[in-house]
C-alpha cells in the first residue's frame, strides 16, 4: 500500500484551523497523507519516464569530413540522348522515314585530390548537374555507396557523387619515404 503526501501552505487546504494555532515565529505546514492504490503514481510515474526518455539518449554526432582539392574537370561521354524523327502528321499517313538523331552526351567528371587518395568523381544527378569550383578547397565524406560533396566556396550544400575511381596519391609515398631517409 503506497502513502502519498500532500503539502500545503499557510492558510491553504483543509487544515487552515491548525496553522492558525501554530506558534508566530515558525512558518505552519500542514500535511495531508492518504493512501492511494498506486495507480496515480503509475501514470505519473511513466509519463515521467517517456518524457525523460528522449533527453536521456545521446545525440547523433556530426558526419566527419575529409579535405580534398578539386584538382580537375573533364567532358566524358556518359551516353547517348536519342531524338526520334517522327511526327504525328507523319505516323497517320505513314510517310515519316525510320531515321533517328542521335547525339552523344557529355558528364562532367572531376578529380578530387585528399591527402592520400585521388578519387575520380561524377554528378549522381546527371540533369541538374553543378559546375564545382576547379583549385578550391572542398569538404566530403562517404556514405554507403556514394561520395556526399559540398564547397563551402560554392553554396556550401552537400551533393552525391558516384566515385569511379580511387588511386592512391604516389606523390605523399614518395615525400614519406625521402623523408624517413632523411631523419636516418
Amino acid at each position: 500500500m503506497n502513502t502519498v503526501a500532500y503539502i500545503f501552505r499557510e492558510g491553504f487546504g483543509p487544515y487552515k484551523g491548525e496553522c492558525r494555532r501554530a506558534p508566530a515565529q515558525r512558518r505552519c505546514v500542514a500535511v495531508l497523507t492518504e493512501t492511494a492504490g498506486g495507480k496515480a503514481m503509475k501514470k505519473t510515474l511513466s509519463l515521467f519516464v517517456l518524457l525523460a526518455a528522449p533527453f536521456s539518449l545521446p545525440a547523433k554526432d556530426k558526419p566527419a569530413y575529409e579535405k580534398g582539392e578539386l584538382v580537375q574537370m573533364n567532358s566524358a561521354a556518359c551516353g547517348y540522348a536519342e531524338k526520334d524523327g517522327k511526327t504525328l502528321a507523319g505516323e497517320i499517313f505513314g510517310t515519316d522515314g525510320q531515321h533517328k538523331k542521335t547525339q552523344e552526351t557529355l558528364c562532367q567528371e572531376y578529380v578530387l585530390r585528399s591527402q592520400r587518395i585521388s578519387y575520380r568523381i561524377r554528378p549522381k544527378d546527371d540533369k541538374h548537374p553543378v559546375l564545382l569550383p576547379i583549385g578550391e578547397t572542398a569538404e566530403f565524406r562517404i556514405h554507403k555507396d556514394k561520395l556526399l560533396l559540398r564547397v563551402a566556396e560554392a553554396d556550401g550544400k552537400e551533393r552525391e557523387y558516384i566515385v569511379l575511381s580511387m588511386t592512391p596519391r604516389t606523390d605523399v609515398a614518395e615525400n614519406r619515404a625521402a623523408a624517413a631517409h632523411a631523419n636516418r
